[in-house]
């Protein structure tokens, strides 16, 4: 059901989606469906945190491999693990960017949740970068979320193209304005 959902919630829509064409897509009844939702919004729900979660995996198992890394290398190498965690499938941004937006007050606190986790990810690493002599010694919080805003809007604009620009340019684009905000001046 998980799988049809992520189907039809990014080809027709979150809101034109019926639970029946979920069904029918997944080969189950509508009682199977409400044996394991509440309903379509929980679906959404379930999917966008397990987006997010699958791209927080995916990262934190690649900080084995930069431990020790100067502090470009590990920005760079952790930007294209979370790029390529995201942008495997097209319809993951698709979901979380577009469709999840604005769908009721559980799902926009999940959101905020997941904002938060990847402002302290990031806020973690730009203090990194200031103890290597990158970046100033400063307050990193705003510039963090500004940084999560950023991806978010450069990961749902490659979603909205067919065919969609290249993923190493998205990482690329969002590498240069991680490292260029974290090492401005005070």
């Amino acid at each position: 059901m998980l799988t049809a959902a992520l189907e039809l919630f990014t080809s027709v829509g979150f809101a034109r989606t019926k639970i029946v064409q979920i069904c029918s897509l997944a080969g189950v009844s509508t009682r199977n469906f409400y044996e394991e939702f509440r309903g379509k919004d929980h679906l959404l729900l379930l999917l966008h945190d397990k987006i997010n979660a699958l791209a927080m995996q995916r990262v934190t198992e690649a900080l084995d491999t930069v431990a020790e890394a100067d502090a470009v290398t590990r920005i760079s190498a952790l930007l294209e693990v979370f790029v390529a965690a995201i942008a495997i499938d097209p319809r993951l941004p698709r979901l979380n960017y577009v469709e999840a937006v604005g769908v009721n007050a559980e799902l926009e606190r999940q959101h905020r949740y997941w904002v938060a986790r990847w402002a302290e990810f990031i806020e973690a690493e730009a203090r990194r970068a200031a103890e290597q002599g990158l970046a100033p010694d400063r307050d990193y919080r705003l510039t963090a979320i500004a940084l999560v805003g950023a991806g978010t809007g450069l990961l749902r604009e490659w979603q909205a193209h067919e065919p969609p620009r290249p993923v190493a340019e998205v990482a690329a684009e969002l590498r240069g304005l991680m490292l260029a905000a974290i090492t401005r001046p005070v």
